[in-house]
C-alpha cells in the first residue's frame, strides 16, 4: 500500500506565492514521475508540471515560467514553487505519484494525494 500526502495551499494574494509539498511513503519500489494536477470547480483534472526520476520536468503552458517542480528521489518527495499566482490558478491541486513495480516489463501504477485547495483572491 502507498500513501501519498499533499499540503501547502491557502489563501493568496494575486502575485503571492505558494510552495506545496507531496510526500509519499509505504510499499515504495520505485517512483517512475511525481507531478501535481489540479482541477478547478466546473473544470477537469488537468496537468500542472510533472518530472521524472532522472530530473526531466514538463510543465504546462499556462505555467509561464511561474512554477517550478523539484522532488527528491531519496525522501519520496516532491515541492512545486508557484509565483506570480493568478486568479485563474484557484483550484485543488492533487500530488500524482507514479510507481513501477519489480516485473518486466514494470507495471506503472499511479497514487493520488487527497487535494489541497490554492485560492487566489484579493
Amino acid at each position: 500500500q502507498v500513501q501519498v500526502v499533499d499540503s501547502g495551499g491557502g489563501l493568496v494574494q494575486p502575485g503571492g506565492s505558494l510552495r506545496l509539498s507531496c510526500e509519499a511513503s509505504g510499499n515504495i519500489f520505485s517512483i517512475h514521475t511525481m507531478g501535481w494536477y489540479r482541477q478547478a470547480p466546473g473544470k477537469e483534472r488537468e496537468m500542472v508540471a510533472t518530472i521524472r526520476s532522472g530530473g526531466t520536468a514538463n510543465y504546462a503552458d499556462f505555467v509561464k515560467d511561474r512554477f517550478t517542480i523539484s522532488r527528491d528521489n531519496y525522501a519520496y518527495t516532491a515541492s512545486l514553487q508557484m509565483n506570480s499566482l493568478e486568479p485563474e490558478d484557484t483550484a485543488v491541486y492533487y500530488c500524482n505519484v507514479r510507481i513501477s513495480d519489480r516485473g518486466w516489463p514494470p507495471k506503472l501504477v499511479d497514487y493520488w494525494g487527497q487535494g489541497t485547495q490554492v485560492t487566489v483572491s484579493s
